[in-house]
């Protein structure tokens, strides 16, 4: 029996299956009054990474969700990815997760329930590297293959993190470099070189657990994690929700090599041209910017992507430290700076 390649089976890639920003706003937009739940300390009324409730002993209930269609053709790869993808949110708020449920959906006239298995063996694994348990799910049948969880976690409320409370002069920081939506594609296409495939596992595959610490962090002013937004939407999301600005400095900017072999061909997930016709008429390039190249990276759906990262300037040196206890050595160096608002929310120069 031939291997079965899951990337085969759905129409999308992991976070590139999100709906583009511009139809989402249009999806969450409601005539129902808030209620005004007095502990509920981040829910709709932002474009955060996760609700969070306050427990009135100084600290916050984390939950969240996120599922998607394979990114991957490996079943246990995948159900690793999709776990760790989804236990980010509770990092990106500087929190500590405490508990997974599974969702999965799977389309049993087509795949075996065997891959199913290794898809939920891959997700404890990931689970128990975060020093969580996977406590049960809920499972349906479906046309394609979908897999997610739902995660708790508990954070101080001193050491909340949110999207929306970056301040003008914080300096920007991202955790992994951007790229695996590239990689992703050109597996789905049968044209992954196999050297790029242990590198996209890899990145895909590594929990963001340094959101933990960096909540601690008071100078941390604003975090969140980069997905299927991309880096330009996700950076969007900090900036109008601080009502602030943002220059990047695209030459710093963390970028796989790997997927820039793929540009000239054309490699680039649907999910990239969704997202660059969403927020275009907000970003703007200077001159001697790639800009073909920063088209194609900058909005490039990422799953499980890095944390983005709103720092004080007096406060750089204690982030750096952490970086280096946690091997993020190579991410040092700032991509930008949160701004006043210009002509441009973000603007890109070399």
């Amino acid at each position: 029996m031939d291997p079965v390649k899951l990337t085969q089976f759905s129409h999308g890639a992991g976070c590139g299956c999100k709906i583009a920003p511009a139809v989402l706003d249009k999806i969450l937009q409601s005539n129902t009054p808030s209620t005004g739940y007095k502990q509920l300390l981040v829910g709709n009324g932002s474009k955060d990474d996760a609700a969070v409730y306050d427990l009135g002993n100084g600290n916050a209930l984390i939950s969240t969700t996120d599922f998607f269609t394979p990114i991957v053709d490996d079943a246990f790869a995948f159900g690793r990815i999709a776990g760790a993808n989804a236990i980010s949110d509770v990092y990106a708020m500087g929190g500590k997760p405490l508990l997974a449920i599974a969702i999965l959906g799977w389309p049993v006239d087509k795949l075996p329930a065997e891959l199913a298995q290794q898809v939920l063996e891959g997700a404890r694994q990931i689970c128990i590297e975060a020093g969580i348990p996977l406590a049960g799910g809920h499972s349906i049948d479906t046309p394609e293959p979908i897999f997610g969880l739902s995660v708790n976690g508990l954070v101080a409320i001193d050491h909340l993190k949110k999207n929306n409370t970056a301040q003008a002069g914080d300096q920007l920081f991202l955790t992994k470099p951007l790229g695996v939506g590239i990689l992703a594609t050109a597996q789905k296409r049968d044209v992954l070189k196999e050297e790029h495939l242990s590198l996209m596992l890899q990145q895909l595959g590594t929990l963001n657990k340094v959101g933990e610490a960096l909540g601690k962090i008071k100078g941390v002013h604003a975090m969140t994690d980069v997905t299927g937004f991309g880096l330009l939407g996700h950076l969007l999301e900090m900036a109008e929700g601080s009502g602030l600005g943002a220059k990047l400095t695209y030459h710093t900017i963390p970028i796989l090599e790997a997927a820039k072999e793929y540009l000239p061909q054309r490699i680039v997930p649907d999910a990239t041209y969704r997202n660059w016709n969403s927020y275009s008429s907000k970003v703007g390039f200077g001159t001697g910017v790639n800009v073909m190249e920063a088209f194609t990276v900058l909005p490039d759906p990422q799953t499980n992507g890095g944390l983005l990262i709103a720092v004080a300037a007096d406060s750089v040196e204690e982030v750096k430290k952490i970086f280096t206890d946690f091997g993020l050595a190579d991410f040092m160096e700032p991509i930008g700076v949160m701004t006043s608002v210009g002509e441009k929310t973000i603007t890109v120069i070399p």
